[in-house]
């Protein structure tokens, strides 16, 4: 979270929202990432 800034760079509530959920879809991309697939064997 700290690469994406602390802050919220936008002034406009509607805006802020916006960035505010661009950050969670970029946070759940990367949690997506680390999340091992694993398979059945047998």
């Amino acid at each position: 979270m700290k690469l994406l800034g602390q802050r919220l760079m936008a002034r406009d509530f509607d805006r802020q929202v916006a960035e505010v959920q661009l950050r969670i879809a970029v946070m759940n991309g990367y949690t997506a990432i680390g999340i091992p697939v694993t398979e059945a064997v047998g």
